[in-house]
């Protein structure tokens, strides 16, 4: 593993600033989004980074929504454009897969248009029963 950057499950590590201007102004999912609402995402789940070893600046982020003990959910992935190419995304999600092991997850599940081949590397394949799956969208870009 790269040891110019470093992951961390820690949330009192997060900053919480960058995350937020990621998050409403860089993404597709969730353009607008306010700072109370992600602080409240933040609050409600447990939060994943990776970091520049020598100024301990933020690069990557995402969240994970779960009971803890049978199903999560995988969000709000995203890697500083600055860094992209250079594995840090790589790097987010097997540490996001080796911190949930001990948990025993039966299911993580995730939403992407743009990133098929990354989680593929990390045994995320397309829903084999999505006939099943349902949804509401009250306010989708929220």
């Amino acid at each position: 593993m790269d040891t110019q950057y470093r992951f961390s499950g820690n949330t009192a590590e997060i900053d919480r600033e960058r995350v937020h201007r990621w998050i409403s102004e860089q993404t597709y999912w969730a353009p607008g989004r306010s700072r109370a609402r992600q602080d409240a995402a933040i609050d409600g789940s447990r939060n994943f980074g990776v970091y520049d070893s020598a100024s301990n600046r933020q690069v990557a982020y995402a969240r994970m929504v779960t009971n803890g003990v049978t199903f999560a959910w995988l969000c709000d992935a995203f890697v500083d454009p600055d860094v992209r190419g250079h594995g840090i995304g790589a790097m987010l999600i097997a540490g996001i897969v080796e911190n949930c092991r001990p948990l025993g997850l039966r299911r993580i599940a995730l939403s992407t248009s743009d990133a098929h081949g990354l989680y593929a590397k990390f045994d995320f394949t397309p829903l084999a029963t999505s006939e099943s799956w349902m949804e509401r969208l009250d306010q989708p870009n929220s």
